[in-house]
């Protein structure tokens, strides 16, 4: 099995991060990927050529405890071990893996935590992209031996002008991170915008390699991509095709193409990354899952700007209420409500934000009749510098006194936690106790399995196939056909 590469300058080259383990399934998937379903396939992804692999994000630590009841720390050192190529962990800066904010005390700790369990890439991120957020991140992170890539999120309004990420990208140089990110959580870029936006933000970086995380909830993101490989972007972040396109990012396949035509080496290996993908194709059919699909063109898109995940989530929910008819009229008032609060970027925890404040609004038949405790933190200044000021009619309403707004950085007015936990958790206490503990009530946390159960590392198509049968009661007899041979495996 040979590694397919090019022949070309060295200088001419583009790298590939996996999200497959992570974004990929958070967006198809609800982040319901267990480990046990990653472990099978390691060693394939291993050897696929990636420079990179994205095993961890906020909402695959919070679904792990939440939903999965697997601690993710054992997740996370599992799959270090397993993997030669270094993995990479996101965090949402102050936030982590929560909507609450830490104190710097909690974000270090976690950052030395996260490379004790084998995590050597720290990608870091602020919702708002004010890169206060993310500072003791960055310290922390080059302090346990990790390098940091920070990422610039994404998103349309008129404050959020070229200018404005070359600032942030400034900001980030004189931070000294190891790389940049264009972090595009619902897919608006587009070739027109990435003609000039990423141009502009290499020269900013100067010898920081320079990285794109776009999802393809537009369908433009692969297009996308191209004009990124030609602007002297250095690495892509994209998913096995099954889990790539719709709400995910764009396949590996895909970008591999486009990159080889335009005569960019990569060193990705063709074999390995069909096995991967046959892999998958098969975990969705016996889980049950979607695959992803490429998305049509939606114009609203950019108009209320909400990731394709919380739109499904949305939709169910207001099923639930009997309230699904009034789904266009939500999204219609999102965009107006995101107007309204100066533009907040539709990305966690502001987009859920958004939405609800919008709902409230649809719902009660009257703008700003209730608004969220959260949703007057956010506009007080709370969890970060805002983009831009919200309007007369939401602050007439939210009625913020002039002292209530908060100009220093966020995690300047949270007190130390670590010793008020260690003492109630005892001097037995590992740092990872300390971490679930702050940020989890104790009785989730004790749900949670240690280890991490039935992972398997060895194993087959044929193995899983079997596997599968015979778990299904409602199979008698099966026939499977090997390049023209049938066998039929009876119960």
């Amino acid at each position: 099995m040979s590694i397919c590469s090019e022949s070309h300058d060295s200088s001419q080259r583009f790298d590939f991060i996996d999200v497959t383990l992570r974004d990929a399934h958070q967006c198809l998937w609800s982040t319901r990927m267990t480990t046990a379903m990653m472990t099978p396939i390691v060693s394939t992804i291993d050897r696929a050529g990636y420079a990179y692999i994205n095993i961890l994000g906020g909402a695959v630590f919070d679904v792990c405890v939440r939903y999965l009841h697997e601690n993710p720390w054992e997740r996370i050192g599992l799959l270090c071990k397993r993997f030669t190529t270094p993995c990479d962990g996101l965090t949402r800066g102050q936030s982590l893996y929560t909507f609450e904010l830490f104190p710097d005390d909690i974000v270090a700790l976690n950052s030395h935590a996260l490379a004790r369990r084998g995590i050597e890439v720290l990608t870091v991120y602020d919702a708002l992209n004010d890169n206060r957020n993310i500072v003791s991140s960055v310290r922390s992170g080059h302090e346990s031996g990790m390098r940091v890539n920070a990422m610039i999120t994404y998103t349309l309004s008129p404050v959020h002008t070229d200018d404005y990420y070359v600032e942030r990208a400034t900001e980030l140089v004189a931070l000294d991170v190891d790389f940049i990110s264009i972090k595009d959580p619902t897919g608006l870029l587009t070739p027109e915008r990435g003609r000039t936006l990423f141009p502009a933000i290499v020269a900013a970086a100067g010898t920081i390699p320079v990285q794109l995380h776009s999802h393809c909830q537009s369908g433009l993101a692969p297009q996308v991509y191209e004009l990124a490989i030609e602007a002297g972007f250095r690495f892509g972040y994209t998913a096995s095709e099954p889990l790539g396109n719709g709400a995910s990012l764009p396949a590996t396949e895909d970008i591999v193409a486009r990159a080889r035509k335009l005569g960019v080496a990569t060193s990705m290996n063709d074999a390995a990354l069909a096995e991967v993908a046959s892999y998958f194709r098969w975990v969705c059919e016996r889980e049950n899952k979607p695959c992803g699909k490429v998305a049509a063109y939606d114009p609203k898109l950019y108009e209320h700007q909400i990731p394709g995940g919380m739109i499904s989530n949305l939709h169910y929910q207001l099923e639930t209420m009997g309230i699904a008819d009034r789904f266009p009229e939500i999204l219609e008032e999102a965009a107006r409500v995101r107007q309204d609060l100066g533009y907040p970027i539709a990305v966690s925890p502001f987009a859920q934000y958004i939405v609800t404040q919008a709902t409230l609004n649809v719902v009660q038949g009257e703008r700003y009749k209730t608004i969220p405790d959260e949703v007057r933190k956010y506009a007080r200044g709370y969890y970060g510098r805002l983009a831009a000021r919200p309007s007369d009619e939401f602050l007439e309403r939210a009625n913020i006194r002039d002292n209530e707004y908060v100009t220093e950085a966020p995690g300047a007015h949270i007190e130390p936690w670590i010793p008020r936990i260690r003492s109630e958790l005892g001097a037995g206490a590992s740092d990872e106790d300390v971490l679930l503990a702050a940020f989890y009530d104790r009785k989730l946390v004790s749900q949670l399995s240690n280890p991490v159960p039935e992972c398997r590392f060895r194993t087959t198509p044929l193995a899983e196939l079997v596997g599968f049968l015979a778990g299904r009661k409602d199979i008698d007899h099966a026939r499977i056909r090997f390049a023209g041979t049938e066998l039929t495996v009876s119960a």
